[in-house]
């Protein structure tokens, strides 16, 4: 079970810049001017061999005058509703501001672990500076430099020692597990409510550890299999607004226990950005993908090249990764909800598919024969024979080659579609690795 962490702190302190060190990515905009984060950022980082997830809460508005008691309040309380440690920053050249004060009450009245990095301690005489935070009453501060990386690895061996140990959930692991996820509103509860309903089974809620993701049993109609319930969003007094917050961050969760995603979509509503945001989770967490597009009951004038049209804007959307099975259905009128699960059942045996090495060689030697990989620098590359891997999470195929690292990424884009041309890996990721023969 993945932990989250979640960045606090008022605007400019450094959050975006530490997630996008931690992360190893660029994917947070960074700017002197503060409040340049309006979205909240998701990535995954892995220290000591430990996986988790960061949260960069952004969207701070800072112009406005009661800004404090509205907005970063909220922003607080969600992300300890929602995330296992809060590393909450602060600025060692600006020191102790009113909005840290603030913060720091809240944080203090409550649970969760908090971990205080003192920011912007960009050589070592600043840390004479780090003992007025000790004022704030969080433990000792971390000095770290989040332009330059002083102090982040200390920063990340105190946050191993908050996290919960890795659990195993009182499931049956043998049995697939499929996440229902998407923006609120797609119809994920109706979905599962549909399904539930066709005829009372056994139903058994197993809160595992996880406060959240709900496993309900669906056993009937031939299938055996674990829904990951994310339609649940509880709806605190407090937090009364942030719900596409709420709804990505129990996605990451759900998406991290299951073994395939469907993915709602709305049909009266189209893709959206927060779509593209939990598609790239299902990505980045490697997991089988089956994409639904719900309420197709309300679309207008179906033609029977509509349904093409639409397939095409989706895939082309949420390209290169274009290998999945969409379905279209109405959680009113429970069409096709039953073909959703056959295929994501599909899905969750491709990921289990297993090519003979003899047929594989047979099948892709000829290909690569006629569409070699790009010469570089004057040498050619011979790929000499491949296999596939046992045992793996993931279809995983290695492919032996003379000059592994002169093979590039739209080469292994190539091998990846000519493997998934002829053998059926609809809807689930695939590893490709060049080694020397």
């Amino acid at each position: 079970m993945g932990n989250i962490v979640a960045i606090v702190g008022r605007p400019n302190v450094g959050k975006s810049t530490l997630f996008n060190r931690l992360t190893k990515s660029r994917k947070a905009i960074v700017n002197d001017e503060a409040g340049t984060t309006r979205d909240r950022q998701y990535g995954k980082c892995e220290w000591n061999g430990r996986e988790f997830s960061i949260i960069d809460t952004g969207g701070w508005v800072v112009n406005s005058d009661d800004v404090f008691e509205g907005e970063i309040k909220r922003h607080v309380l969600v992300a300890i509703e929602e995330c296992d440690v809060i590393l909450f920053m602060v600025d060692i050249q600006n020191g102790i501001t009113d909005y840290d004060q603030e913060v720091a009450e809240i944080l203090r009245r409550q649970t969760k672990p908090v971990l205080l990095a003192s920011n912007k301690a960009d050589t070592f005489d600043w840390q004479y500076q780090a003992a007025e935070f000790y004022k704030l009453g969080l433990n000792e501060p971390v000095m770290i430099s989040a332009i330059n990386g002083l102090g982040t690895g200390d920063l990340l061996d105190n946050l191993l020692t908050f996290f919960r140990p890795e659990t195993v959930e009182d499931i049956e692991l043998e049995l697939p597990k499929f996440a229902v996820v998407g923006r609120p509103n797609a119809g994920k509860s109706s979905i599962i409510n549909a399904l539930m309903d066709e005829e009372r089974t056994i139903v058994t809620d197993i809160a595992g550890t996880t406060r959240d993701a709900i496993y309900t049993r669906f056993n009937k109609f031939g299938h055996d299999f674990y829904l990951v319930d994310t339609a649940g969003i509880r709806k605190k007094a407090k937090v009364n607004e942030d719900l596409e917050y709420y709804s990505v961050v129990r996605s990451i969760r759900a998406i991290e226990n299951a073994d395939v995603c469907i993915l709602m979509l709305d049909a009266t509503r189209g893709i959206e950005s927060q779509d593209l945001n939990i598609f790239s989770l299902i990505q980045k967490n490697k997991k089988g993908l089956v994409v639904c597009v719900n309420k197709w009951d309300l679309v207008e004038n179906k033609a029977t090249n509509d349904v093409k049209k639409v397939e095409e804007s989706i895939r082309e959307r949420l390209a290169p990764f274009v290998d999945f099975p969409i379905i279209f259905t109405s959680a009113v009128t429970k069409q096709r909800v039953l073909k959703l699960m056959d295929t994501a059942v599909k899905v969750w045996e491709n990921k289990f598919r297993k090519i003979p090495t003899a047929k594989l060689n047979e099948y892709l030697l000829p290909v690569i024969e006629n569409y070699p990989p790009p010469a570089l620098k004057g040498k050619y590359i011979k790929i000499k024979y491949i296999t596939q891997l046992p045992n793996t999470y993931l279809p995983t195929f290695i492919f032996f080659a003379n000059l592994p690292q002169y093979v590039k990424e739209p080469y292994r884009r190539f091998l990846e579609n000519k493997i998934r041309a002829k053998y059926e890996f609809s809807g689930t990721p695939i590893q490709i690795f060049i080694r020397q023969k």
